[in-house]
């Protein structure tokens, strides 16, 4: 049965733990606006969380142990999504055992969904996940999973989609002081090599440009999030993602996407978006305004001092880095 995380008071936390613990805390505060009550802001995350899946209870995992996510690990976690109103997950897993951990540990405010497990060898045993903290945000209503018509595949482009996605897209709808809003996240088909990624990526953009398109209320402040497998800002994959009208804020172009990325200070992939639609002059397509984002590097505090490997830091928390963007609310009518 899954527990809640022990408290940072526990005795069996070292002292290195606790000090590390601290130091990323002091660094979220002064990265992540907090949330306001009085002129309403809006915090939306995604992380795409190595194999999010069993634990080892124990606050840090020997080499001998599996898995190697421990409860050092999972703190680093909650510190994270409890920052935000909603955060996108990606890699969740069929074994329950480190979500149900984190949700106990966040409390009865805090709610959320998630698909089925994604079958097949392209599936890889995931799911697409939302957190959100109910306090700040309700369900509009809206919850579906992405499929392409059949009737696309041939209009899209010349790579066109021929099967459906590997990791079907999932979409919900949320309502934050009056204004709606539809989340989108995916985790792109990695394939063997890029060019196997380019239809995936041109069908999501083309479909959400139809959804964004349309007279339906659900279509107000669509955003996408999420792991698309992108290798480099400008190339061919950033293309088909963008040519549709999708745009990323600038704020995130120089983030890294990954702790290798950060551990190196380059950036050498660019995964992991939050997007929405633009006009020709760059306008956001929304009623929420952008104001800040950002990604969060959190390899320089956990287990340093323990002299952990880079590698060995992704399984015990996330080889991605966390995205993040702040909106400002316009006041409910």
């Amino acid at each position: 049965m899954s527990r809640p995380l022990p408290p940072l008071t526990h005795p069996g936390l070292s002292h290195n733990g606790r000090a590390e613990l601290a130091a990323f805390r002091q660094s979220l505060d002064a990265l992540i606006p907090p949330k306001r009550e009085s002129s309403r802001n809006l915090l939306i995350a995604t992380w795409n969380i190595r194999a999010f899946a069993s634990l080892t209870e124990k606050w840090t995992a020997l080499q001998s142990d599996s898995p190697k996510r421990d409860y050092r690990g999972m703190w680093f976690i909650l510190e994270v999504i409890s920052r935000f109103d909603v955060i996108a997950i990606q890699e969740l897993k069929g074994d329950l055992k480190a979500l149900r951990t984190l949700m106990k540990t966040l409390g009865p405010n805090w709610s959320f969904l998630m698909t089925d497990v994604t079958e097949g060898a392209a599936g890889n045993s995931e799911r697409l996940c939302f957190i959100f903290d109910a306090t700040r945000l309700r369900l509009s209503g809206l919850a579906c999973e992405i499929v392409v018509p059949e009737e696309w595949q041939e209009e899209i482009s010349d790579s066109a989609l021929f099967r459906q996605f590997a990791r079907t897209p999932y979409a919900v709808g949320f309502d934050a002081n009056g204004s709606s809003f539809v989340l989108v996240t995916l985790h792109v088909d990695y394939g063997k090599n890029k060019e196997e990624r380019q239809p995936e990526i041109e069908a999501i953009a083309e479909w959400m440009r139809r959804w964004a398109t349309q007279s339906a209320d659900w279509n107000q402040n669509l955003i996408a999030l999420g792991d698309f497998n992108i290798d480099r800002h400008g190339d061919d994959l950033w293309v088909a993602f963008t040519q549709k009208g999708l745009t990323v804020p600038a704020e995130l172009d120089a983030v890294p996407r990954t702790i290798f990325d950060d551990a190196n200070n380059r950036l050498e992939k660019y995964y992991d978006q939050i997007a929405w639609f633009a006009d020709k002059d760059g306008i956001p397509l929304l009623s929420m305004l952008p104001v800040n984002a950002g990604g969060i590097r959190f390899a320089q505090f956990a287990y340093q001092a323990d002299g952990l490997t880079t590698s060995q830091v992704s399984y015990r928390v996330s080889d991605h880095l966390p995205l993040w963007v702040e909106f400002d609310l316009p006041n409910p009518a």
